[in-house]
Protein backbone atom coordinates (compact mmCIF):
# COMPACT_ATOMS: atom_id res chain seq x y z
CA UNK A 1 0.00 0.00 0.00
CA UNK A 2 3.04 2.67 0.84
CA UNK A 3 4.71 1.56 -2.69
CA UNK A 4 1.62 2.50 -4.36
CA UNK A 5 0.98 5.85 -2.31
CA UNK A 6 4.76 6.87 -3.43
CA UNK A 7 3.93 5.93 -6.99
CA UNK A 8 0.46 8.13 -7.05
CA UNK A 9 2.34 10.89 -5.42
CA UNK A 10 4.89 11.12 -7.60
CA UNK A 11 2.46 10.82 -10.88
CA UNK A 12 0.52 14.33 -9.20
CA UNK A 13 3.71 16.01 -8.39
CA UNK A 14 4.59 14.98 -12.19
CA UNK A 15 1.72 16.20 -13.54
CA UNK A 16 1.63 19.84 -11.29
CA UNK A 17 5.31 20.28 -12.84
CA UNK A 18 4.23 19.39 -16.56
CA UNK A 19 0.88 21.88 -16.00
CA UNK A 20 3.28 24.94 -14.39
CA UNK A 21 5.70 24.31 -17.62
CA UNK A 22 2.66 24.60 -20.11
CA UNK A 23 1.02 27.81 -18.40
CA UNK A 24 4.51 29.68 -18.52
CA UNK A 25 5.12 28.37 -22.21
CA UNK A 26 1.60 29.82 -22.96
CA UNK A 27 2.41 33.11 -20.97
CA UNK A 28 5.42 33.51 -23.04
CA UNK A 29 3.64 32.70 -26.34
CA UNK A 30 1.26 35.43 -25.32
CA UNK A 31 4.14 37.95 -24.92
CA UNK A 32 5.41 37.45 -27.36
CA UNK A 33 2.48 37.33 -29.80
CA UNK A 34 1.89 40.84 -28.14
CA UNK A 35 5.63 42.21 -28.86
CA UNK A 36 5.52 41.09 -32.93
CA UNK A 37 2.04 42.93 -32.85
CA UNK A 38 3.43 46.48 -31.96
CA UNK A 39 6.44 45.66 -33.46
CA UNK A 40 4.58 45.23 -37.06
CA UNK A 41 2.24 48.39 -36.72
CA UNK A 42 5.49 50.47 -35.25
CA UNK A 43 6.85 49.63 -38.79
CA UNK A 44 3.43 49.85 -40.74
CA UNK A 45 3.20 46.56 -41.86
CA UNK A 46 0.01 45.49 -42.71
CA UNK A 47 -1.83 42.77 -40.59
CA UNK A 48 -4.73 40.87 -41.26
CA UNK A 49 -6.16 39.69 -38.53
CA UNK A 50 -9.82 38.60 -39.59
CA UNK A 51 -12.01 38.49 -42.83
CA UNK A 52 -12.54 41.22 -44.66
CA UNK A 53 -15.63 43.74 -43.85
CA UNK A 54 -17.94 43.88 -46.72
CA UNK A 55 -18.93 47.78 -46.48
CA UNK A 56 -23.34 47.97 -46.89
CA UNK A 57 -24.46 49.05 -49.82
CA UNK A 58 -26.14 52.73 -50.56
CA UNK A 59 -29.63 53.70 -49.76
CA UNK A 60 -32.32 52.57 -51.72
CA UNK A 61 -34.19 54.58 -53.74
CA UNK A 62 -37.50 54.17 -55.28
CA UNK A 63 -39.97 56.80 -57.22
CA UNK A 64 -43.01 57.01 -56.26
CA UNK A 65 -46.06 58.70 -58.26
CA UNK A 66 -48.90 60.16 -56.43
CA UNK A 67 -52.56 60.84 -58.72
CA UNK A 68 -52.56 64.82 -57.47
CA UNK A 69 -51.41 67.84 -58.37
CA UNK A 70 -48.63 69.24 -56.07
CA UNK A 71 -50.73 71.78 -55.37
CA UNK A 72 -53.24 69.63 -53.28
CA UNK A 73 -53.32 68.13 -50.28
CA UNK A 74 -53.44 65.03 -51.10
CA UNK A 75 -50.09 65.26 -52.81
CA UNK A 76 -48.92 66.57 -49.06
CA UNK A 77 -50.43 63.39 -47.64
CA UNK A 78 -48.39 61.15 -50.03
CA UNK A 79 -44.97 63.17 -49.18
CA UNK A 80 -46.46 62.55 -45.41
CA UNK A 81 -46.25 59.60 -45.73
CA UNK A 82 -42.96 59.40 -47.50
CA UNK A 83 -41.13 61.40 -45.31
CA UNK A 84 -41.72 58.39 -42.31
CA UNK A 85 -40.50 55.68 -44.65
CA UNK A 86 -37.15 57.81 -45.40
CA UNK A 87 -36.68 58.88 -41.52
CA UNK A 88 -37.54 55.51 -39.53
CA UNK A 89 -35.13 54.28 -41.58
CA UNK A 90 -32.67 55.87 -41.05
CA UNK A 91 -31.92 56.58 -44.52
CA UNK A 92 -31.73 53.14 -45.90
CA UNK A 93 -35.08 53.33 -48.18
CA UNK A 94 -35.80 56.86 -50.03
CA UNK A 95 -38.83 57.66 -51.51
CA UNK A 96 -38.94 60.23 -54.73
CA UNK A 97 -42.26 61.47 -54.72
CA UNK A 98 -43.40 62.61 -57.96
CA UNK A 99 -46.95 64.50 -58.72
CA UNK A 100 -49.32 63.02 -61.31
CA UNK A 101 -48.63 63.00 -64.74
CA UNK A 102 -45.15 62.95 -63.78
CA UNK A 103 -44.27 59.76 -65.41
CA UNK A 104 -47.54 58.30 -66.22
CA UNK A 105 -51.39 60.34 -66.32
CA UNK A 106 -53.32 59.52 -62.79
CA UNK A 107 -55.63 57.02 -64.50
CA UNK A 108 -52.41 55.22 -65.27
CA UNK A 109 -51.05 54.30 -61.75
CA UNK A 110 -52.11 50.34 -61.69
CA UNK A 111 -50.62 49.61 -64.99
CA UNK A 112 -47.28 52.05 -64.13
CA UNK A 113 -46.58 50.68 -60.87
CA UNK A 114 -47.40 46.61 -61.70
CA UNK A 115 -44.66 46.68 -65.17
CA UNK A 116 -42.34 48.25 -62.74
CA UNK A 117 -42.29 51.75 -64.72
CA UNK A 118 -43.04 53.39 -61.30
CA UNK A 119 -41.93 51.58 -57.77
CA UNK A 120 -44.70 52.88 -55.83
CA UNK A 121 -47.66 55.09 -56.17
CA UNK A 122 -50.23 56.61 -54.20
CA UNK A 123 -53.82 57.36 -55.12
CA UNK A 124 -57.43 55.33 -54.49
CA UNK A 125 -58.67 52.27 -55.50
CA UNK A 126 -62.19 53.30 -57.73
CA UNK A 127 -59.28 54.82 -60.29
CA UNK A 128 -59.04 51.60 -60.92
CA UNK A 129 -62.58 50.52 -61.69
CA UNK A 130 -62.39 50.15 -65.32
CA UNK A 131 -59.80 47.22 -64.32
CA UNK A 132 -62.28 45.41 -61.71
CA UNK A 133 -65.07 47.19 -60.64
CA UNK A 134 -65.10 45.23 -57.56
CA UNK A 135 -62.36 47.50 -56.45
CA UNK A 136 -64.27 50.56 -56.17
CA UNK A 137 -66.08 49.26 -52.87
CA UNK A 138 -63.12 50.25 -51.21
CA UNK A 139 -65.21 53.67 -51.08
CA UNK A 140 -67.36 54.23 -53.54
CA UNK A 141 -70.67 54.05 -52.24
CA UNK A 142 -72.58 54.42 -48.69
CA UNK A 143 -70.53 51.74 -46.78
CA UNK A 144 -73.49 50.39 -45.76
CA UNK A 145 -73.30 53.05 -43.23
CA UNK A 146 -69.81 52.40 -41.93
CA UNK A 147 -67.41 55.38 -42.53
CA UNK A 148 -63.72 55.59 -43.62
CA UNK A 149 -62.47 54.40 -40.39
CA UNK A 150 -64.94 51.55 -39.89
CA UNK A 151 -64.39 50.92 -43.56
CA UNK A 152 -60.57 50.24 -42.63
CA UNK A 153 -61.62 48.01 -39.62
CA UNK A 154 -62.75 45.69 -41.51
CA UNK A 155 -60.14 45.86 -44.68
CA UNK A 156 -57.52 44.96 -41.66
CA UNK A 157 -59.74 42.35 -39.37
CA UNK A 158 -62.53 41.60 -41.69
CA UNK A 159 -61.28 39.92 -44.68
CA UNK A 160 -60.46 43.02 -46.76
CA UNK A 161 -57.36 42.89 -46.93
CA UNK A 162 -57.28 38.98 -48.50
CA UNK A 163 -59.99 39.83 -50.95
CA UNK A 164 -57.92 42.63 -52.55
CA UNK A 165 -55.21 40.77 -53.11
CA UNK A 166 -57.54 38.51 -55.10
CA UNK A 167 -58.90 40.86 -56.43
CA UNK A 168 -55.13 42.15 -57.83
CA UNK A 169 -54.64 38.90 -58.92
CA UNK A 170 -57.40 38.43 -61.04
CA UNK A 171 -56.35 40.83 -63.26
CA UNK A 172 -52.69 39.70 -63.09
CA UNK A 173 -51.81 42.83 -61.15
CA UNK A 174 -47.78 42.64 -59.91
CA UNK A 175 -48.82 45.19 -56.87
CA UNK A 176 -48.56 45.04 -53.39
CA UNK A 177 -51.38 47.32 -51.58
CA UNK A 178 -51.54 49.07 -48.31
CA UNK A 179 -55.01 50.50 -48.06
CA UNK A 180 -55.02 54.07 -45.62
CA UNK A 181 -56.14 57.43 -44.81
CA UNK A 182 -60.22 57.30 -43.48
CA UNK A 183 -61.58 59.87 -45.71
CA UNK A 184 -64.69 62.45 -44.67
CA UNK A 185 -67.97 62.21 -46.40
CA UNK A 186 -67.40 63.89 -49.43
CA UNK A 187 -69.36 66.73 -50.86
CA UNK A 188 -72.32 66.12 -53.86
CA UNK A 189 -70.39 68.78 -55.50
CA UNK A 190 -69.95 72.04 -56.92
CA UNK A 191 -73.39 73.60 -58.70
CA UNK A 192 -73.97 76.62 -60.71
CA UNK A 193 -77.30 76.53 -58.62
CA UNK A 194 -78.48 75.31 -55.83
CA UNK A 195 -79.77 71.44 -56.01
CA UNK A 196 -83.04 71.37 -54.65
CA UNK A 197 -84.77 67.98 -56.11
CA UNK A 198 -83.54 65.31 -57.97
CA UNK A 199 -84.50 66.57 -61.90
CA UNK A 200 -82.37 69.23 -60.87
CA UNK A 201 -79.48 66.51 -61.77
CA UNK A 202 -81.32 65.69 -64.92
CA UNK A 203 -79.28 66.99 -68.11
CA UNK A 204 -76.22 67.77 -66.39
CA UNK A 205 -72.64 67.39 -67.26
CA UNK A 206 -71.09 66.15 -64.36
CA UNK A 207 -67.68 64.79 -63.04
CA UNK A 208 -67.37 61.52 -60.96
CA UNK A 209 -65.18 58.12 -60.77
CA UNK A 210 -66.19 54.74 -60.06
CA UNK A 211 -69.44 53.37 -59.22
CA UNK A 212 -70.88 56.83 -58.99
CA UNK A 213 -70.52 57.07 -62.28
CA UNK A 214 -73.40 54.29 -62.95
CA UNK A 215 -75.65 55.96 -59.38
CA UNK A 216 -75.44 59.68 -61.33
CA UNK A 217 -76.05 58.49 -64.88
CA UNK A 218 -79.24 56.76 -63.57
CA UNK A 219 -80.33 60.15 -61.68
CA UNK A 220 -80.11 61.33 -65.02
CA UNK A 221 -76.72 63.17 -65.23
CA UNK A 222 -74.05 63.19 -68.41
CA UNK A 223 -70.88 61.77 -66.14
CA UNK A 224 -67.28 62.16 -67.78
CA UNK A 225 -64.86 60.79 -65.17
CA UNK A 226 -61.76 63.12 -65.45
CA UNK A 227 -58.35 63.35 -62.63
CA UNK A 228 -58.89 65.88 -60.26
CA UNK A 229 -56.35 68.24 -62.09
CA UNK A 230 -58.30 68.32 -65.13
CA UNK A 231 -61.75 68.96 -63.39
CA UNK A 232 -61.80 73.49 -62.85
CA UNK A 233 -60.53 73.65 -66.31
CA UNK A 234 -63.33 71.54 -67.80
CA UNK A 235 -65.72 73.04 -65.68
CA UNK A 236 -64.17 76.79 -66.65
CA UNK A 237 -64.32 75.69 -70.58
CA UNK A 238 -67.90 74.45 -69.97
CA UNK A 239 -67.32 70.90 -70.36
CA UNK A 240 -68.60 70.17 -67.04
CA UNK A 241 -71.62 71.59 -65.58
CA UNK A 242 -70.31 70.34 -62.39
CA UNK A 243 -68.19 68.18 -60.04
CA UNK A 244 -67.53 66.28 -56.96
CA UNK A 245 -63.84 66.02 -56.07
CA UNK A 246 -63.47 65.26 -52.56
CA UNK A 247 -62.59 67.88 -49.57
CA UNK A 248 -62.82 71.68 -48.74
CA UNK A 249 -58.85 72.06 -48.64
CA UNK A 250 -58.60 70.02 -52.35
CA UNK A 251 -61.11 71.97 -54.18
CA UNK A 252 -59.59 74.84 -52.67
CA UNK A 253 -56.73 74.80 -54.07
CA UNK A 254 -57.62 73.32 -57.07
CA UNK A 255 -59.56 76.22 -57.65
CA UNK A 256 -63.41 75.21 -57.37
CA UNK A 257 -64.23 78.84 -55.92
CA UNK A 258 -62.96 80.37 -59.01
CA UNK A 259 -65.44 78.65 -61.26
CA UNK A 260 -68.99 77.67 -58.63
CA UNK A 261 -69.98 79.57 -55.83
CA UNK A 262 -72.19 76.58 -54.82
CA UNK A 263 -71.48 73.90 -52.80
CA UNK A 264 -73.82 70.82 -52.03
CA UNK A 265 -72.24 69.05 -48.49
CA UNK A 266 -73.42 65.79 -48.26
CA UNK A 267 -73.77 62.80 -50.33
CA UNK A 268 -73.64 59.03 -50.23
CA UNK A 269 -71.70 58.68 -53.48
CA UNK A 270 -68.18 58.47 -51.80
CA UNK A 271 -68.88 57.93 -47.90
CA UNK A 272 -66.12 56.05 -46.65
CA UNK A 273 -63.32 55.78 -49.17
CA UNK A 274 -59.60 56.19 -48.16
CA UNK A 275 -56.30 55.79 -50.02
CA UNK A 276 -54.31 53.41 -51.80
CA UNK A 277 -50.30 52.98 -51.01
CA UNK A 278 -49.38 50.84 -54.46
CA UNK A 279 -46.09 49.25 -54.26
CA UNK A 280 -44.71 46.93 -57.18
CA UNK A 281 -44.58 43.58 -55.52
CA UNK A 282 -41.08 42.32 -56.49
CA UNK A 283 -39.60 45.51 -56.06
CA UNK A 284 -41.44 45.38 -52.31
CA UNK A 285 -40.96 41.70 -51.53
CA UNK A 286 -36.89 42.25 -52.27
CA UNK A 287 -36.94 44.86 -49.36
CA UNK A 288 -35.20 42.85 -46.30
CA UNK A 289 -38.11 42.24 -43.69
CA UNK A 290 -36.87 45.32 -41.66
CA UNK A 291 -37.32 47.79 -44.54
CA UNK A 292 -40.64 45.64 -44.91
CA UNK A 293 -42.02 46.10 -41.47
CA UNK A 294 -41.00 50.15 -41.66
CA UNK A 295 -43.17 50.83 -44.48
CA UNK A 296 -46.14 49.04 -43.06
CA UNK A 297 -45.35 50.61 -39.77
CA UNK A 298 -45.36 53.97 -41.73
CA UNK A 299 -48.41 53.37 -43.42
CA UNK A 300 -50.39 52.96 -40.26
CA UNK A 301 -49.00 56.41 -38.62
CA UNK A 302 -49.66 57.87 -41.69
CA UNK A 303 -53.41 56.96 -41.36
CA UNK A 304 -54.05 58.22 -38.08
CA UNK A 305 -51.63 61.90 -39.09
CA UNK A 306 -53.39 62.15 -42.25
CA UNK A 307 -56.84 61.99 -40.25
CA UNK A 308 -55.61 64.61 -37.55
CA UNK A 309 -54.53 66.81 -40.35
CA UNK A 310 -57.11 66.70 -42.00
CA UNK A 311 -59.58 67.88 -39.45
CA UNK A 312 -57.65 70.82 -38.91
CA UNK A 313 -56.90 71.97 -42.12
CA UNK A 314 -60.53 70.74 -44.22
CA UNK A 315 -62.14 72.88 -41.23
CA UNK A 316 -60.03 76.11 -41.84
CA UNK A 317 -60.85 76.45 -45.63
CA UNK A 318 -63.90 75.60 -45.44
CA UNK A 319 -64.77 78.62 -43.29
CA UNK A 320 -62.07 80.39 -45.46
CA UNK A 321 -64.02 79.63 -48.35
CA UNK A 322 -67.64 81.55 -46.61
CA UNK A 323 -65.82 84.42 -45.65
CA UNK A 324 -62.82 85.45 -48.47
CA UNK A 325 -64.75 83.03 -51.15
CA UNK A 326 -67.90 84.36 -50.63
CA UNK A 327 -69.27 80.48 -51.20
CA UNK A 328 -72.71 79.25 -50.31
CA UNK A 329 -72.56 75.69 -49.27
CA UNK A 330 -76.29 73.95 -48.89
CA UNK A 331 -77.12 70.59 -47.38
CA UNK A 332 -77.78 67.98 -49.81
CA UNK A 333 -81.59 67.35 -49.98
CA UNK A 334 -82.77 64.14 -48.11
CA UNK A 335 -84.70 62.99 -51.11
CA UNK A 336 -81.55 62.87 -53.12
CA UNK A 337 -80.04 61.08 -50.78
CA UNK A 338 -82.26 58.52 -50.38
CA UNK A 339 -82.40 58.01 -54.09
CA UNK A 340 -78.86 57.57 -53.95
CA UNK A 341 -78.85 54.27 -51.26
CA UNK A 342 -82.05 53.56 -53.76
CA UNK A 343 -80.13 53.36 -56.85
CA UNK A 344 -76.56 52.42 -54.69
CA UNK A 345 -78.73 48.86 -54.20
CA UNK A 346 -79.93 48.08 -57.73
CA UNK A 347 -76.43 48.95 -59.09
CA UNK A 348 -74.15 46.47 -56.67
CA UNK A 349 -77.13 43.54 -57.34
CA UNK A 350 -76.49 43.92 -60.33
CA UNK A 351 -73.00 43.83 -60.54
CA UNK A 352 -72.84 41.05 -57.64
CA UNK A 353 -74.81 39.00 -60.28
CA UNK A 354 -72.20 39.47 -62.98
CA UNK A 355 -68.88 39.64 -60.85
CA UNK A 356 -68.43 36.34 -58.29
CA UNK A 357 -65.07 38.42 -57.04
CA UNK A 358 -67.50 41.64 -56.28
CA UNK A 359 -70.17 39.49 -54.93
CA UNK A 360 -67.57 38.02 -52.39
CA UNK A 361 -66.24 41.55 -51.44
CA UNK A 362 -69.89 42.82 -50.98
CA UNK A 363 -71.21 39.78 -48.67
CA UNK A 364 -68.02 40.20 -46.56
CA UNK A 365 -68.43 44.44 -46.34
CA UNK A 366 -72.35 43.72 -45.33
CA UNK A 367 -71.79 41.24 -42.65
CA UNK A 368 -69.29 43.14 -40.80
CA UNK A 369 -71.17 46.65 -41.35
CA UNK A 370 -74.35 45.09 -40.11
CA UNK A 371 -72.53 43.99 -36.53
CA UNK A 372 -70.08 46.70 -36.34
CA UNK A 373 -72.49 49.30 -37.12
CA UNK A 374 -75.22 48.38 -34.93
CA UNK A 375 -72.42 48.43 -31.87
CA UNK A 376 -72.04 51.97 -32.99
CA UNK A 377 -75.20 53.16 -33.49
CA UNK A 378 -76.03 51.32 -29.69
CA UNK A 379 -73.15 53.29 -28.35
CA UNK A 380 -71.77 56.71 -29.46
CA UNK A 381 -73.00 59.39 -28.12
CA UNK A 382 -74.94 61.94 -30.89
CA UNK A 383 -72.73 64.69 -31.02
CA UNK A 384 -75.48 67.25 -32.51
CA UNK A 385 -77.03 67.48 -29.34
CA UNK A 386 -73.70 68.59 -28.08
CA UNK A 387 -72.94 70.80 -30.89
CA UNK A 388 -75.75 72.83 -30.18
CA UNK A 389 -76.07 72.82 -26.81
CA UNK A 390 -72.40 74.80 -26.86
CA UNK A 391 -72.59 76.88 -30.52
CA UNK A 392 -76.76 77.01 -30.84
CA UNK A 393 -78.04 80.89 -30.73
CA UNK A 394 -77.82 80.49 -26.69
CA UNK A 395 -74.59 78.51 -26.74
CA UNK A 396 -72.91 77.36 -23.35
CA UNK A 397 -69.78 77.93 -25.22
CA UNK A 398 -69.87 81.99 -24.94
CA UNK A 399 -69.48 81.49 -21.10
CA UNK A 400 -65.99 80.04 -21.83
CA UNK A 401 -64.57 83.03 -24.51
Amino acid sequence: MKVVTRIRHKAIMRRERMSEHDQTRAEKSASGRRKFLKAAAASGVAMVAAPAVVKAQGPITMRLQSTWPSKDIFHEFAQDLAKKINDMSGGDLRMEVLPAGAVVPAFGLLDAVSSGTLDAGHGVMVYHYGKQNALALWGSGPGFSMDANMLLAWHKYGGGKELLAKLYASINANVHSFVYGPMPSQPLGWFKNPVAKLEDMRGLKYRTVGISIDMFQQMGAAVNALPGGEIVSAMDRGLLDAAEFNNASSDRVLGFPDVSKVCMLQSYHQNAEQFEFLFNKAKFDALSPRLRIIIESAVEASSADMSWKAFDRYSTDYLEMQTKDKVRFFKTPDAILKKQLEIYDEIVTKKAAENPLFKEVLQSQVAFAKRVAQWEQDTVTPRRMAYDHYFGPNGAARKFT
